[in-house]
């Protein structure tokens, strides 16, 4: 005989029951079972007693509480959330016969903590629970390991049936703003029938709920909010949320707008916006961050710009700026990028003190349907790995949308923590108001063509609460004739241009001749901060002759390489004033090991930061990063757009590794300026370089950058020697305009017992966008043109040559800025060299990538030479496998750069 694992005691005390009276009744294996029973009991306890009179309740008790359990674990799959489906009543893991509980039990008292009376019959329980769980809220929440959070929400939740108990005031605001919502929408669709807007419609819901958040926020002492969305009701958002005004949002249907900046804009539901909002409850500053269709790319630019005017409220920062992302429930399952942010909620780095995620789910995306979608019952079962709250709201039930928000609020501030908010409901056009659903999904449209507004809906049930239908009707004729005066106001201009933190700032790209040294006395002070250590601190010995060095080269001019100058150019912004801000993968130390930004006492493992101690009313930030490209620079880049005067640096662990963050590069930090109107000054630092390392440790890929150049919206550099780059994140801060920064970055540069610079070069001069040698002019014929380290292989050889003075008839020069190159600066370096007749580009990548193709037109124009290529072959890979084979090419590039003889078959 075996024993099955859900044989219930109700059942087998029945059996035992049995035997005692009619044991023949049953099987022999049962009857040898319960006569060893019985005579293991007599012989163990012989003085317990027979009968047990309470040990049935105690097991109905244990039942009812694995009853409750459930109901709070799963009673969200009976909750009627779905507009478009009947209501589920029953579900297979909540019936009383799951439990071995029968209907004589309902009318059993029970203990029930979370009851106002500790305990009820099994009936009222059920029916707390069905009313708590299984209505127009579904909520998850027993995933979530920390008792207190579980405690806390149990509290709040049970105690009034997740229902919320507005005044007659508080619908009614809730219904102008689903009148609000509703007309908007309307009114775009008469006034301009058939123009993509992106409709709001079937999710009208979302508008009362940001109202209902806005209105929280501020109570709850909260200064700022950070939102981002996609297209999907933004103009809506805009309108009745920000508060834009409506002839501006009119005039951009018509394109009946004259913009103050120079650039090619973008359409009407990718713009950002900002505000400031003065409500009841205090003042509110709002932004809504401008984004591409690239669905989520903007979730870690959001979380940046939230992260940076947190960094900037100090220690109350969490509590006083939120960040709120509205997804769809597509993208929320299918874009990577999502898991990517909600991963840094709790990482030092890059946490905000919790995001609010509402999920407007229509249910569907485009034309795919969910089960095509994904793979997860919830389109927010990847949000589960937070251990957060999940609630499931109906989306035409704007009064529980809006008391989950009040609840989703209230969690957030006080355990900092992310929720997320689903908000079910459907989308009443096509993908655009130019696409037809039926031929996709012909039932779903029909169920929707059925639907009434949901501000009807809702005007409904307040009649039917005694609120007088002339009020209603008054609020909708409000808002009719607010659209209908600025539709006559449209063609108004808007004046567009940089406001608030960002007014000091030159719009206009203007290079200007930029003194960036630091005086040596100040130098000097730093470099000594620089080397000391705490009493008692015990760094690695390896480390302590690390600083040793680095400070003797400052003392002693014996020569300073790179890191020691990247740290020297970060202490000097901070002693005057300028925050820095450095993230990447292993960023700390380097993924070379030169910086050691952090250093740790080998006895305690204790951390210390030496640039922490040189700020005065600046702050210092060095962290190593979560492992992902697009959310980490993402993050930075909005953490850029709210510190103009810092210096804020994303490192790549590789510069090959940058394009695993492409989108965030083309659509971003490339094109917000011409787009947006939204500048950045934020620093990447790409590692590159051919030293053999084969086609994955190569390449920072610097033909993609120049290829995104255009109308001074970059700056790509490749410095050669450590003052250079010490100049060069100086003057980042220091000039009066803004431009993402693209640093390719050493690798074994950083060791190269050339790649030194003097104190002198520190202490005065500026950043030269081109560099040139000191070989005799009028003996120079051949002028090798190339960039950052195929400089010192090209130096090398030419000290090679000849006894004393290696080539006179060629000289080497570095183009340190490849973008903007201004005509001028080439014209003044090709001056210099007047009997020069020879024109080389040397430069160790591949002919189809690297600078060559981006800077020979310029070249030739400007010199009128024809310029000859030396370097690689055109190449699928970026680089080779083979350690042998690139020294081989790296020599055959060099020697042939020098050869008399133009010959360029091994180039092409």
């Amino acid at each position: 005989m075996s024993l099955e694992h859900n044989i219930s005691p109700q059942w087998l005390e029945a059996q035992y029951r049995l035997w005692r009276e009619e044991p023949e009744r049953l099987s022999p294996e049962w009857q040898s079972f319960f006569e060893g029973f019985d005579l293991a009991r007599e012989a163990s306890l012989p003085a317990i007693k027979e009968d047990c009179h309470s040990c049935p309740m105690a097991l109905k008790q244990s039942a009812v509480d694995a009853l409750v359990y459930r109901y709070r674990d799963i009673g969200h799959l009976l909750a009627c959330t779905d507009p478009l489906s009947p209501c589920k009543t029953e579900h297979p893991l909540l019936t009383l016969q799951t439990f071995d509980l029968d209907p004589a039990d309902l009318d059993q008292v029970f203990y029930a903590r979370h009851l106002p009376e500790g305990h009820a019959d099994l009936r009222e329980i059920i029916n707390h629970l069905r009313e708590t769980y299984c209505r127009a809220i579904g909520v998850e929440f027993m995933h979530i390991q920390d008792p207190a959070e579980r405690s806390w929400l149990l509290e709040r939740m049970e105690t009034v049936h997740n229902r919320p108990d507005f005044s007659r005031q508080d619908k009614l605001t809730i219904l102008r703003k689903l009148q609000e919502a509703t007309l908007f929408e309307a009114f775009l669709h008469r006034q301009f029938l058939g123009q993509k807007r992106f409709s709001l419609e079937g999710g009208e819901v979302i508008i009362p709920l940001l109202d209902r958040l806005v209105h929280k926020a501020t109570s709850l002492q909260i200064q700022d909010l950070v939102l981002g969305m996609a297209h999907r009701g933004r103009l809506n958002v805009l309108a009745n949320i920000f508060s834009k005004p409506l002839e501006n949002i009119f005039a951009e249907f018509e394109d009946n707008i004259e913009f103050h900046f120079v650039g090619e804009g973008d359409v009407k539901y990718h713009q950002g916006f900002s505000t400031d909002l003065q409500l009841d409850e205090g003042p509110l500053h709002l932004t809504l961050a401008s984004n591409p269709s690239h669905l989520e790319a903007v979730d870690t630019v959001v979380e940046g710009k939230a992260r940076a005017r947190q960094d900037q409220q100090g220690a109350q920062g969490e509590q006083r700026v939120l960040p709120v992302l509205i997804h769809g429930d597509a993208a929320f399952a299918g874009q990577g990028m999502v898991a990517e942010t909600l991963n840094l909620s709790q990482l030092t780095g890059y946490r905000t003190g919790g995001t609010l995620h509402i999920v407007l789910n229509n249910q569907i995306g485009f034309t795919t349907v969910p089960k095509d979608a994904r793979s997860t019952p919830y389109a927010t079962d990847v949000a589960k790995m937070l251990m957060v709250p999940i609630f499931h709201v109906h989306g035409e039930n704007p009064e529980a949308a809006a008391y989950v928000v009040d609840l989703a609020l209230d969690y957030r501030q006080r355990f900092g923590r992310d929720v997320v908010l689903e908000i079910i409901c459907y989308r009443r056009q096509g993908h655009n108001e130019g696409d037809e659903p039926y031929f996709t999904q012909p039932l779903m449209y029909e169920k929707i063509k059925q639907r009434p507004t949901m501000s009807d809906l809702y005007a409904r049930q307040l009649v039917d609460e005694g609120i007088a239908p002339q009020e209603i009707d008054r609020q909708a004729e409000s808002i009719q004739q607010r659209l209908e005066q600025a539709a006559a106001r449209k063609h108004q201009q808007l004046e567009i241009g940089y406001g608030g933190k960002w007014q000091e700032i030159t719009r206009e790209f203007a290079p200007v001749t930029l003194e960036t040294g630091v005086d040596e006395v100040t130098l000097m002070a730093l470099a000594e901060r620089l080397a000391a250590l705490p009493a008692g601190f015990s760094p690695h010995p390896r480390i302590a002759k690390l600083l040793e060095r680095r400070l003797a080269a400052i003392r002693e001019d014996g020569g300073i390489d790179w890191a020691n100058a990247e740290a020297l150019a970060f202490a000097s912004l901070l002693d005057e004033g300028h925050n820095v801000r450095l993230s990447g993968q292993d960023s700390c130390r380097g993924t070379f090991s030169q910086r050691h930004a952090a250093l740790f006492d080998v006895t305690s493992g204790v951390e210390y930061i030496p640039l922490d101690t040189m700020a005065r009313d600046a702050a210092f930030y060095a962290y190593d990063s979560a492992l992902s490209e697009p959310s980490i620079l993402g993050f930075e880049y909005g953490y850029s757009l709210e510190t103009p005067y810092g210096l804020t640096l994303w490192e790549a662990q590789f510069g090959d590794f940058a394009n695993g963050a492409q989108v965030i590069i083309d659509q971003f930090i490339a094109g917000s300026e011409r787009k947006w109107n939204r500048v950045s000054g934020l620093v990447l630092l790409l590692p590159h370089g051919y030293e053999g390392q084969g086609p994955e440790h190569s390449s920072a890929r610097i033909e993609r950058f120049l290829q995104l150049c255009a109308a001074d919206n970059l700056q790509v550099v490749y410095p050669s020697t450590p003052a250079q780059f010490f100049h060069l994140l100086r003057r980042q801060v220091k000039q009066p305009f803004r431009r993402p920064l693209i640093v390719f970055t050493p690798k074994s540069m950083l060791r190269h017992p050339v790649c030194r610079s003097g104190r002198d070069e520190l202490t005065s001069g500026r950043f030269q966008e081109i560099l040139i040698d000191g070989a005799v002019p009028e003996q120079v014929r051949t002028l090798l043109f190339c960039t950052g380290k195929i400089y010192y292989d090209l130096l090398e050889y030419k000290g090679q040559e000849g006894e004393q003075e290696g080539r006179p008839d060629v000289a080497l020069l570095r183009i340190e800025q490849l973008y903007p190159l201004r005509d001028e600066l080439l014209q003044t370096a090709l001056a210099h060299y007047p009997q020069a007749d020879r024109l080389v580009w040397v430069q160790e990548e591949p002919r189809n990538m690297g600078p060559w193709q981006f800077l020979a037109p310029q070249l030739a124009r400007v010199s009128g030479l024809t310029p000859v290529y030396v370097g690689r072959q055109a190449m699928a890979a970026a680089a080779g496998g083979s350690h042998r084979w690139f020294k081989r090419e790296q020599e055959q590039i060099v020697s042939r750069a020098f050869a008399g003889k133009d010959d360029e078959s091994h180039g092409t």
